[in-house]
């Protein structure tokens, strides 16, 4: 093992013990900018949030600018019956991959004036807001090339496999409140059941449709209602719907029907229902040229017979507001192949660190091969 390597996974284990939820990475964010100044990087961080740039290079004007993002924050889930942040999403192993690109490059003194790099740490990614936080800062203005990194689970890809494009789906997820009066379960008469208007919406959301050639689905995915009295009608409740979508387009078609039902069953019950909060992913923006550097970086590491097709998944990733937001950005995300079991969020999921050092020499070659090096 060198000693890239063992730097690789010892900064893994530290951020995979240290995890820290949405909005709340300070001290990743400390760590990682002590780890950035050590090279030499110019960084930037945020008095409103959390997350932080840092800049090497030569930043002259003369030559395109490439980011590295990684995502910094962990899940907050039960863990063999303990609440607590945990990396099961590899977050860990984004920012270690990263961190070991920025070694690996720093390791050569002639780069430093071929290139301009920014390594994007972006917080938040998993509550999908850490990546608009990052363009509202700017962070992306300058930016010609966004690549990304993310483990993939064994049914996509195996072990030193990897693709030069993960192809996410849009996801948009409601909160909503249907605020109603309670009511003495002897005069249901009297008043509305909540209870009965989510199961009503619910029956509706299954006639949904849209082109069956484009993968969707929408399903309600909690439900509260009523008090510990059996004998009241609850007036009122609160849901969530997941919404999920291969592309943008369909996702707008989608929320239009879903909306649609909310405003005919709250007409017919003569009922309030009201969305209350919104989380939305957009679906990936493709770059041809993005990818065809993704694809070439693999198969210089790994070999031509270890590139995989594009992984179409309808899991979604906030990464893809920047190309939404900034369309002239060419971006893409890489799917390593890790042999990363039993699956992302799995409070369990594990995955083999032999695989870390790929995602850094293939990030280290798409870099030489965007600067042609």
């Amino acid at each position: 093992m060198t000693s890239l390597h063992a730097r690789v996974k010892e900064t893994f284990n530290y951020l995979h013990q240290n995890a820290e939820i949405s909005w709340g990475e300070q001290e990743t964010t400390d760590y990682i900018k002590s780890l950035l100044k050590e090279q030499g990087c110019d960084t930037t961080t945020f008095n409103d949030t959390t997350g932080i740039i840092g800049k090497f290079g030569t930043f002259d004007g003369n030559r395109p600018v490439v980011a590295i993002r990684a995502d910094m924050d962990a899940l907050w889930q039960n863990v063999r019956g303990t609440f607590q942040a945990n990396h099961s999403c590899g977050h860990d192993a984004h920012m270690a991959m990263v961190l070991g690109l920025l070694w690996k490059i720093a390791a050569d003194p002639l780069l430093k004036d071929q290139i301009a790099l920014k390594f994007i740490f972006q917080p938040a990614e998993e509550v999908a807001g850490g990546a608009l936080k990052m363009v509202e800062k700017g962070v992306v203005e300058d930016v010609d090339y966004l690549f990304g990194v993310h483990l993939r689970p064994i049914e996509e890809t195996a072990m030193n496999h990897a693709s030069p494009v993960i192809v996410h789906g849009a996801n948009t997820a409601y909160t909503v409140e249907i605020n109603g009066t309670d009511g003495h379960a002897a005069r249901p008469h009297l008043t509305t059941n909540a209870i009965e208007v989510v199961y009503e919406i619910m029956a509706h959301l299954s006639s949904i449709h849209l082109n069956p050639r484009v993968p969707h689905s929408v399903k309600i995915t909690s439900m509260t209602a009523g008090g510990k009295n059996t004998n009241i009608i609850p007036g009122a409740a609160k849901f969530t719907i997941d919404m999920r979508t291969q592309d943008n387009p369909t996702m707008d078609d989608l929320t239009d029907k879903v909306r649609g039902i909310f405003k005919a069953i709250a007409d017919l019950h003569e009922t309030d229902i009201s969305i209350t909060d919104i989380e939305h992913v957009p679906a990936a923006e493709l770059n041809e040229e993005a990818i065809r550097i993704m694809e070439e970086a693999i198969s210089s590491v790994l070999g031509g017979d270890q590139v995989d097709s594009p992984l179409i998944t309808t899991g979604g990733d906030d990464f893809h507001f920047y190309t939404i937001k900034r369309p002239e950005l060419k971006a893409t995300m890489l799917g390593l192949g890790c042999d990363l079991h039993p699956g992302l969020h799995h409070p369990d999921m594990t995955f083999n660190h032999d695989a870390l050092i790929n995602g850094v020499n293939i990030l280290y070659e798409a870099i030489r091969k965007t600067y042609k090096i």
